[in-house]
């Protein structure tokens, strides 16, 4: 239940359109709900901002389906990431109502309704290299499904920094910027250096031999000289995605 599907119910206790006892029933199921082999945290979403997510890697498909059509009985959003093809295509066949990028290994579907009043500006994210989209799409996506304004800007890296001095316009007008790197991970140094709001740097795995996975970005992003940087794991997102919804958020 969405805060406003809260204010909704009780505005209709209040005007008597529905009894206190249906209220109480429609708020007894908004906790945390048992299933098997996973406990849903119906109320995160009013608690912190953030609805529960369902990280796919470790678990099966029939596990993804039986979490997802407990999140779409509660109206909820629903995303999973890190979801191989194979098994998006068992979880799609069950839920065809939702949708799979398979790109940036994301389900997706029940979105919040886009929200731009909610929050102090957009996010704009960027990736330094085409090879680090799926990272940046899957922060997109995380985004989106949450309502908030977002929008993209790919293949500005360092190798040639032309390429982003166009579209500063852009960088400036944004409230909050990811930025998307692997190699030596110097791009979130660069925009820092360029604008007054914060940049949430996401270091990829992509990289030859001694970029160790993305190691060796991750460590020059936290060595960064640019104040405002805030750095994110490896690969990660939607972690990145979640910190620019929280910064954002009035």
């Amino acid at each position: 239940m969405t805060p406003e599907e809260l204010a909704s119910l009780l505005t209709k206790v209040k005007s008597s359109d529905c009894s206190i006892e249906d209220a109480v029933q429609q708020l007894a199921n908004q906790h945390a709900e048992t299933i098997t082999d996973a406990c849903i945290d119906h109320q995160r979403l009013q608690r912190t901002g953030i609805p529960e997510v369902i990280y796919g890697a470790s678990k099966t498909a029939e596990q993804i389906i039986l979490i997802a059509k407990t999140m779409l009985r509660q109206k909820g959003p629903v995303l999973a990431t890190r979801v191989s093809s194979a098994k998006a295509a068992v979880v799609l066949e069950a839920l065809p109502e939702l949708e799979y990028r398979p790109d940036c290994q994301v389900i997706s579907g029940s979105p919040l309704a886009l929200s731009p009043e909610k929050y102090r500006g957009k996010t704009l994210i960027v990736s330094a290299g085409t090879s680090d989209i799926p990272v940046a799409e899957e922060a997109r996506l995380t985004l989106k499904t949450l309502g908030h304004p977002v929008e993209k800007l790919y293949d500005v890296g360092v190798a040639g920094l032309h390429r982003l001095l166009q579209h500063r316009n852009r960088l400036l007008e944004a409230s909050t910027i990811i930025v998307v790197a692997g190699m030596e991970g110097a791009l979130p140094s660069v925009i820092a250096g360029l604008i007054t709001s914060p940049v949430i740097a996401v270091p990829t795995s992509i990289g030859y031999g001694a970029s160790f996975g993305g190691i060796a970005a991750l460590l020059g992003m936290l060595n960064s000289c640019a104040p405002g940087v805030a750095v994110v794991n490896i690969d990660n997102g939607f972690g990145a995605a979640c910190m620019a919804e929280a910064i954002n958020r009035l």
